[in-house]
């Protein structure tokens, strides 16, 4: 098969690859489109430590099942599907609470961090166990259906938070993940919505998508302005989907007493923390990470439309691009937010 292989940190390579075995309790999946990941790029240059080449990245997918195992009843060929990123066992102590995400055994596509390699869907082909493949309604197209995994974390995040109807919320960061959290817990019935983000286009694009008022991280009041705006309180609870210490303490300073920041953003490994303003003020700090269960309301939302990801996707491009647009998205070029790639 072709694929997209990562051969030494920053050098990508279309590539003749075997094609993937199944095993009897998965399927073969024909890719037909997948969305290059910030965490992708951020890998790219091997500073994460979790793209070690060789390696086929990608985890963001969508296809038809080109083959079935033995034991697969649900699934035939010719289905359209999408799949998790996240390959969980369903049998250790945390996936029988239903906390997938946190698996022992968890494996992620397209991710190689020395404790195991999984290839990813940058590919034709790509091998998946049926119990992380969800069916795609027809009216659903693989463009977009390659963005329910995103669209999956900003909805666990949401549902992670103790948000009540009404409720005030804060979002730090206004990328891809950041949009679509303020899509989600607009469709979870928040109150007065605030996106910060240094980019002025992402803040527009964010009032577009529900958001009702959008300050420049920039700017030298930004506390005041999200006062003003939260009855001179702050926000019931803000999320942080960025990553690094300027934002998570700009989160942490919009919140009012008593309330709390759900920490969505993994750019830096650390981030220096107000403790005394945390402990005196009795915030609370909420982990978040992937999905767990999230992806059949996440598919029906955005067959109803209620979910827009149309406005994130900058280029659609053939595999053999994939190259120059990891090039160009490693570079931060200004307006690129989503390239989606197809290989077949």
């Amino acid at each position: 098969m072709k694929a997209l292989v990562l051969k030494d940190y920053k050098q990508l390579e279309v590539a003749t690859m075997p094609d993937p075995e199944i095993g009897p309790e998965e399927v073969l999946v024909r890719v037909k489109a997948c969305g290059i990941c910030g965490s992708d790029v951020h890998g790219y240059d091997g500073h994460t430590g979790r793209r070690i080449p060789p390696l086929i990245m990608g985890h963001e997918a969508s296809g038809v099942i080109a083959q079935s195992g033995g034991n697969v009843k649900q699934f035939r060929p010719g289905d359209r599907v999408t799949f998790d990123s996240t390959v969980y066992c369903g049998k250790c102590f945390y996936c029988r609470r239903g906390d997938v995400n946190l698996c022992d055994n968890r494996n992620v596509l397209g991710v190689s961090c020395g404790e195991y390699r999984r290839h990813g869907a940058f590919a034709e082909f790509v091998a998946v166990p049926q119990h992380i493949v969800y069916r795609l309604p027809d009216d659903l197209g693989f463009e977009q259906a390659a963005l329910i995994e995103s669209v999956s974390i900003a909805f666990h995040a949401t549902n992670r938070t103790p948000m009540k109807l009404g409720d005030s919320v804060v979002v730090v960061g206004a990328g891809m993940i950041g949009q679509l959290v303020v899509q989600a817990v607009r469709q979870a019935g928040c109150g007065k919505l605030i996106a910060i983000d240094l980019d002025e286009r992402k803040l527009q694009m964010a009032r577009q998508l529900g958001a009702d008022a959008g300050i420049n991280a920039n700017s030298p009041d930004v506390q005041a302005q999200v006062l003003e705006l939260t009855q001179g309180r702050g926000a019931d609870l803000a999320f942080e989907v960025v990553g690094a210490s300027a934002p998570f303490n700009t989160s942490v300073a919009s919140l009012r007493k008593g309330g709390s920041v759900t920490l969505v953003g993994n750019l830096s490994p650390k981030v220096e923390m107000p403790l005394q303003h945390i402990v005196t003020r009795e915030l609370t700090l909420i982990g978040v990470c992937a999905s767990s269960g999230e992806y059949p309301a996440c598919i029906d939302l955005m067959a109803r439309g209620r979910i827009d990801v149309s406005a994130f996707i900058s280029a659609f491009a053939p595999l053999e691009e994939g190259p120059m647009w990891f090039d160009r998205l490693y570079r931060q070029e200004p307006g690129l937010m989503k390239v989606v790639l197809k290989p077949t």
